[in-house]
């Protein structure tokens, strides 16, 4: 049976920190980087909820290799604007202290709706995410990946954690972004849906309870998305480097593949409840690829690291057609190197400095590019 893996195309946004070059804090650039870089990259690059926040999205990449420059050009370019501005730039998930405090929410309509309604929880919500969109050949079938993907989200959200200071404390977390988004409402690993009519369903009755208004304000750790045929992972913090940032792309690109190769043949992953899932990914938050995930089949605890070794090799009879082999070898290296918590508790130790932590991840933003 031939099947078309073309169609599993990929968009990737990533949220940058604005910094202060010398004191390496967050600072509020007033949309200056944003104005500029639309002059240059268009609706590619825009304005966050607080100033000290740019996001930048890929055009639909056909594989990872596309994925990767587009990335690279997005970082170098903003990196140039906001050096040209008197701004540095950053990409961790939380930035390691400074306070949310004293940043600048963005005039905009829609952030005022949502700091009015959600208060301090949206106030206090200055994290940096890295989203991917997978495309997919219809709703039906992004639904069935989504739900079967749900089961791997910790382990790739534990290759990812990079967060691990909060205002000036050591949260003794791999990634402690997911502890400040969980303050907001529907979030976290959803529940698995039985149709796209079933998703759609839930929507609607949201919508027409006042609820949300759309189905954007749905902030799940993935999603079929609202107007868009993909399936969004929106688990992961934003990695240092661009090379995590289309790993990971990539083994999510490669995970909807695999379903998508399973169903083909009428086979089906497990299905596991929001509970348990959620148990791995308190697991990955705390101790990123350093601790022990549950293995639901044979019911015990097993070391992340050899469930994420596990995880490439389930994944191995669609590299190729993805043409993503590399890309997801890659993890290889972030094991052996650790993720970005760990380098940046590295830097700590060694420096007992978070100004070197916060001018580390500044230094790590161009890398590779």
């Amino acid at each position: 049976m031939n099947l078309n893996y073309k169609g599993f195309t990929l968009g990737v946004e990533e949220e940058y920190m604005v910094l202060d070059p010398t004191s390496f804090e967050l600072k509020s650039h007033e949309q200056r980087i944003v104005h500029e870089g639309q002059k240059v990259i268009r609706d590619k690059v825009k304005a966050e909820m607080h100033q000290a926040v740019v996001e930048v999205g890929t055009d639909i990449c056909a594989d990872a290799d596309e994925a990767f420059r587009d990335v690279a050009t997005l970082r170098k370019t903003i990196s140039d604007i906001a050096g040209g501005l008197g701004y540095a730039m950053g990409a961790s998930g939380t930035h390691p202290f400074s306070h949310w405090e004293s940043q600048l929410i963005t005039d905009h309509i829609r952030y005022s709706e949502i700091v009015n309604e959600l208060q301090e929880a949206a106030r206090s919500n200055l994290i940096f995410g890295l989203h991917v969109h997978v495309g997919m050949e219809s709703r039906e079938l992004a639904n069935h990946i989504a739900n079967s993907t749900r089961y791997f989200l910790p382990h790739i959200f534990a290759l990812s954690t990079n967060s691990p200071f909060w205002e000036g404390r050591m949260t003794g977390y791999k990634s402690f972004r997911t502890k400040v988004f969980d303050k907001f409402p529907r979030t976290g690993i959803p529940d698995a849906f039985d149709s796209i009519e079933a998703y759609d369903n839930y929507v609607k009755l949201l919508i027409k309870t006042n609820c949300i208004d759309n189905a954007k304000k749905i902030w799940w750790d993935l999603r079929v998305h609202p107007f868009f045929n993909t399936v969004e992972f929106r688990i992961c913090d934003i990695p240092l480097t661009v090379e995590e940032t289309i790993t990971i792309a990539s083994l999510f690109q490669a995970i909807c593949a695999r379903i998508y190769m399973l169903r083909s043949k009428n086979l089906n992953f497990i299905q596991y409840s929001r509970a348990l899932l959620n148990e791995n990914k308190w697991r990955a938050s705390r101790y990123g690829v350093d601790g022990f995930l549950i293995d639901f089949g044979k019911e015990e605890e097993v070391n992340t690291r050899s469930l994420i070794l596990e995880l490439l090799d389930f994944l191995d009879p669609v590299l190729d057609h993805l043409g993503s082999r590399d890309r997801v070898m890659n993890v290889h290296k972030m094991l052996e190197h650790g993720t970005g918590a760990d380098r940046q508790l590295k830097v700590f130790e060694n420096t007992k400095s978070l100004k070197e932590v916060a001018a580390y991840i500044n230094n790590q933003f161009l890398q590779g590019i």
